[in-house]
Order: structure tokens, then sequence, then C-alpha cells
């Protein structure tokens, strides 16, 4: 798209400063209304959820004491202030998110690495990494108790269920960098690192950024379903507590702090993409 402005801005002599042209002002223009729309609809959206879920219990299509409606879920919200436990609940489930995520992504890139610059264990390992990437890793949670404890398997949880994706990600991107730009870089004299390091994760930026995504995603996951088997803090701790007394705008306030989380860490890293790309 910046090939295009450019074209249409045209080309102006050195050391010139050209004006902008109309076609290119129109784009634009054009531009900041796709922009604008987008964020409408996005509003409207969230909007018309919103008041669908206010109105249709209240109207009887559905049971106020299963669905709770966004009303009694912000007085609820209200009330775990007031408790002055929510702050503890969030910041247990934020240690746990950084931390697991962190572990992860720093292991699932060594081996990753390790795994690209060893082809024979690729070859030994790659249905092993397959089968446990497709393992149900909650199946393993009574294990990790044991094992581990109570805290300790919340971690465990987290951390298997994004380490194997975050392997075969970034695997999958080292394996299918350019081969011609890997070829150049061998035909120069470069060793298997420098090829690593100066042609194979410099052309995988974009796939880091993707299994940043996906891991934060499967961290948080891995993390509430830990903390809904094992913890006695935390906002899993909370969702299945508020089912347990039926309090259903406990257990929706809950969902919807992660949800505003979640939306919190993408920010952040559409926010690193952006820089990385630019």
């Amino acid at each position: 798209m910046s090939d295009q402005a450019a074209a249409i801005r045209g080309s102006a002599p050195a050391g010139a400063s050209a004006a902008p042209s109309p076609a290119y002002l129109e784009w634009q223009r054009k531009v900041r209304r796709d922009k604008a729309r987008i964020r409408y609809m996005q509003l409207g959206l969230v909007v018309g959820f919103l008041l669908f879920w206010e109105f249709a219990p209240r109207a009887g299509f559905f049971n106020p004491m299963l669905t709770s409606y966004p009303s009694a879920v912000w007085k609820g919200f209200w009330q775990l202030v007031a408790q002055g436990d929510l702050g503890l609940h969030i910041s247990v489930t934020m240690i746990e998110v950084v931390v697991s995520f962190t572990a992860s992504m720093v292991a699932g890139t060594a081996i990753a690495v390790w795994l690209w610059l060893s082809p024979m264990a690729e070859k030994v390992l790659d249905p092993f990494l397959v089968m446990l990437n497709a393992l149900p890793k909650i199946a393993l949670v009574p294990i990790f108790y044991i094992w581990l404890g109570p805290e300790g398997s919340i971690y465990a949880v987290a951390i298997a269920i994004a380490l194997f994706i975050t392997i075969l990600m970034l695997f999958t991107g080292f394996a299918q960098t350019d081969p011609n730009k890997v070829k150049l870089a061998r035909t120069l004299g470069a060793s298997r690192l420098q090829v690593l390091t100066k042609v194979v994760l410099p052309g995988n930026v974009a796939t880091f950024l993707a299994t940043l995504k996906a891991n934060v995603g499967l961290s948080l996951v891995g993390v509430i379903v830990g903390e809904f088997q094992a913890s006695k803090a935390g906002l899993g701790y909370l969702i299945i507590y508020g089912s347990q007394i039926f309090r259903m705008d406990m257990v929706m306030a809950a969902i919807v702090i992660l949800g505003i989380i979640s939306l919190l860490i993408y920010m952040l890293i559409q926010l690193l993409e952006r820089r990385l790309v630019r």
C-alpha cells in the first residue's frame, strides 16, 4: 500500500518537496474512513451484544439466574472491589500468566532452535512432539497436582499447554525459511549457527509474533484450567466459587475481567509487532 501511495504521489527532484497529489489525498481520506468505519462497527457489535444480554433475560428469553446480565455483573464487580479481594485475584492470575508465558516462550524457542540445528534430533522427536501437542493437557492436572502441589501444578499445566505448540510453530517457520537465502549464506561460507542468526531468525519475525499471540492465549487458558482444579486465589478460583454458590454475576465479572486482560495483552503484542515490522 505504501508503494502504491508513493506511486500516486509521483517522484520529485532531489531536494524538492512535492505537494501531495489529489489522488494521494483522496487515498489518505479513504484509509481514514475505512479505519473509522471498522471502529464504529466494532463498537456497534459490543453495544448490541450488551443490550441483548441486558434485556433478553429480563424479557424471559433466558433464565437470569443462569446467564445474569450486564447491570448485575457491574454490581457484582463493585461488590468484589468493596470486599478488597479482587486486586489479589487479578494479581495472582497475572503473575501466573506472565511466568508461564515467559517460560514456555523461552523454552519453546530454545528447543525449536536446537531442533533446527540438529536435524537428526528433529527427525527422532517429531512424532513425540506431535503426540504431546495433541494430548489433552487437562488429563495431566491430577498428576501435576500430586507431583508439584496446588501452586506448582498451575504453572505446569499452563506451560504444558503452550510449550509444544510454541516448538512446532517456530520450528515450522524455521524449516520454511527461503531456501535460496539459506543456500546463498552457505555458499558465502556461513556456518549453520551463522545461517540461524543472520537468515533464519530475522526471516521469521512474523512467525515469532504469531507464536506470541497464540502463546498468550494458551498460557491464560492453562492458568485458568489449573486454578479450576487447585487454586485458592485467582480469577479461575472466582469462577468456580461463584458457580458453586450460584453467583453468576461473580462468574461473569471474572470472565469479563479475563476478556479485558486478553485484550490488553493483545494490544501490547500488536504494539510490539508494529515496532518490529517498522
